[in-house]
């Protein structure tokens, strides 16, 4: 390797935080010939992940910093969301134990790559397809890194989308008791989007339970709820205003 290529290599690396990841189509568009990365791989400057994804050898990249470099250098729009963007956003109200799990999502037009399950991140990934636009979602930085993070109103609809398979209703209920800052301008569009009648029945059950101010700010009106009982657990407790069933814990809950 010549000193005009290892001059190229080093200038590159140091634009992004340590455990970056870089694609191949990217890496081209810089000036990193296919021929120069082949090169760099073999002399093992980079370590390959997935055919046109490699890292710095000796660095060790972390999901966050995948996502982004995803996003930033593939023009992708994939997020964390769900549970995940809550707890990022100090809403968690207990700190899971094990090995973490982290809820990516997809837009519904996309695909999740194979170098999502190829490398060992240390965490567990929910993946799941995104049915919202992109409302509700903004950047935060984590470790130098930039990333796309449900706002705490997305991420509760989200998490409610997935319980009480992933989550339970009680304790997202405890979350929600937190939620205390909402935008009802967001919340309503957000709600209007929503094309689950469970989730939209569960949120207004637990906003309205929880007693928060914006609750009434909301234009019930232009939020359909459909029709008909929803049963959301067995051997639950039936809620006549909004039609579903909730473990009797949350229904006793105070």
């Amino acid at each position: 390797m010549n000193t005009n290529s290892l001059t190229k290599i080093n200038s590159l690396l140091q634009k992004l935080p340590s455990g970056a990841l870089y694609f191949g189509a990217w890496l081209n568009k810089h000036g990193i010939s296919y021929f120069l990365q082949r090169h760099y791989r073999n002399s093992r400057w980079l370590t390959t992940i997935d055919k046109g994804v490699m890292y710095r050898t000796g660095e060790e990249p972390t999901l966050y910093a995948a996502l982004s470099c995803f996003n930033a250098q593939m023009n992708k729009k994939f997020h964390i969301g769900a549970m995940s963007a809550l707890e990022m956003r100090g809403f968690a109200h207990y700190v899971p134990l094990g090995r973490p799990t982290i809820v990516v999502y997809c837009p519904q037009n996309e695909w999740f790559p194979k170098w999502f399950s190829r490398y060992d991140f240390g965490v567990d990934i929910l993946k799941k397809y995104s049915e919202y636009s992109e409302t509700g979602i903004s950047t935060l930085t984590e470790n130098n890194f930039e990333l796309a993070v449900s706002s705490p109103e997305r991420a509760f609809l989200e998490s409610l989308d997935l319980a009480p398979k992933y989550y339970g209703l009680t304790d997202l209920f405890q979350v929600m008791e937190m939620l205390n800052g909402l935008r009802t301008n967001l919340l309503q569009q957000l709600l209007e989007e929503c094309k689950s009648i469970k989730v939209k029945r569960l949120f207004l059950f637990m906003a309205e339970k929880a007693g928060h101010s914006w609750f009434t700010d909301l234009d019930l009106s232009k939020i359909d709820l459909g029709k008909g009982k929803r049963s959301i657990v067995k051997n639950g407790v039936y809620h006549a205003k909004y039609q579903i069933t909730v473990p009797k814990d949350l229904a006793d809950y105070e």
